[in-house]
């Protein structure tokens, strides 16, 4: 396994590898908010996330990156917008500007996301990097995506563009395993996406299409790198090494799914050797999915509940370790 010990510099090094084309300087910080399955709360989180940002001074834009199911203005109760990010895609809509739209709070934007256009949903490679460079050049201090569910390449594109990338999951086995699917599939899309001066990616892609059993976990990977091209390896162990996801952990009931997160962190590590960062839990409240039900912000509906203050604690981590980052470069 590659020495997992934690230095400066890869504290909160969440800058996965962007698509061709895509590799940017810009001052506008982009978060991601994924997961391996719907129904985890990735709105949710994404809606209030935002909020926490934007209440804390910082310029925000959220986007409603679920291009087959977007409802992200719901939870911040705002009408179905006229025009959306399918307009855009579809070049109905010239700027991006255009589809941008108030969310009701100080210092947030919202662009909404498609509406029912199923050539939206799966855009074409050239829309696909129109829209993902246009969108990190937006004059914002905070950008966040709040994506599909699932493994498609377009969710883990736009999961990876992001400097944290963040993975919701809940406290229940089959999310856990969801959630590092997602993680895995992520961390190898990322291979072949990189530049590939020692052809990594190409031995990615012989892993993929002969299915080998090596690809089970990224920590076994390294191994067969090794075996084939060690120069590859090497090169492998420090971009495995600089891959971080933050983990949140929703509708938690107990202590013991408190700690989840550093739990699971901890375990990913040593038996996929994958770097994680635990940002927080939600806990379990009714009064999440009756601010939900009357389209209405938590963290503006009930903002003293046991599950606003988790959201608020994430927001303070995840801007904990962006700054910590700054500090590093």
């Amino acid at each position: 396994m590659w020495n997992s010990s934690t230095n400066e510099a890869a504290i909160g090094n969440a800058t996965p590898a962007a698509p061709p084309g895509l590799r940017r300087k810009r001052a506008c910080r982009v978060i991601s908010v994924g997961g391996g399955k719907g129904g985890i709360g990735k709105t949710l989180v994404t809606a209030n996330l935002g909020i926490a940002i934007a209440q804390r001074g910082c310029k925000v834009v959220l986007v409603d990156a679920d291009l087959g199911g977007a409802n992200l203005h719901t939870c911040l109760g705002i009408e179905q917008p006229a025009v959306t990010l399918s307009d855009y895609v579809s070049g109905r809509a010239k700027k991006l500007q255009e589809v941008m739209v108030p969310a009701g709070i100080d210092n947030l934007t919202l662009i909404p996301g498609a509406r029912d256009a199923l050539d939206a949903a799966n855009p074409k490679y050239q829309q696909k990097s129109k829209l993902l460079r246009n969108l990190i050049a937006l004059d914002v201090d905070y950008l966040l995506l709040d994506l599909a569910a699932g493994t498609s390449l377009n969710v883990l594109d736009f999961f990876l563009i992001a400097d944290r990338g963040l993975v919701v999951l809940l406290p229940e086995p089959t999310s856990i395993e969801n959630a590092y699917r997602f993680i895995r599939a992520a961390f190898f899309r990322r291979l072949q996406l990189a530049k590939d001066p020692d052809g990594v990616a190409e031995l990615v892609n012989e892993a993929l299409a002969k299915d080998e059993p090596a690809l089970r976990t990224p920590y076994e990977f390294v191994a067969w790198v090794k075996a084939h091209n060690p120069l590859a390896a090497e090169r492998l162990r420090r971009e495995a090494s600089s891959f971080r996801v933050g983990l949140v952990v929703n509708q938690s009931r107990s202590e013991t799914d408190q700690d989840l997160g550093h739990a699971v962190a901890s375990a990913w590590n040593k038996f996929f050797g994958l770097n994680l960062d635990y940002v927080g839990a939600i806990g379990y409240d009714d009064d999440a999915w009756r601010a939900v039900r009357n389209r209405r912000p938590l963290l503006l509906d009930r903002p003293d509940c046991e599950a606003a203050a988790g959201l608020s604690k994430v927001a303070d981590n995840v801007l904990a370790l962006d700054r910590r980052l700054a500090l590093v470069r």
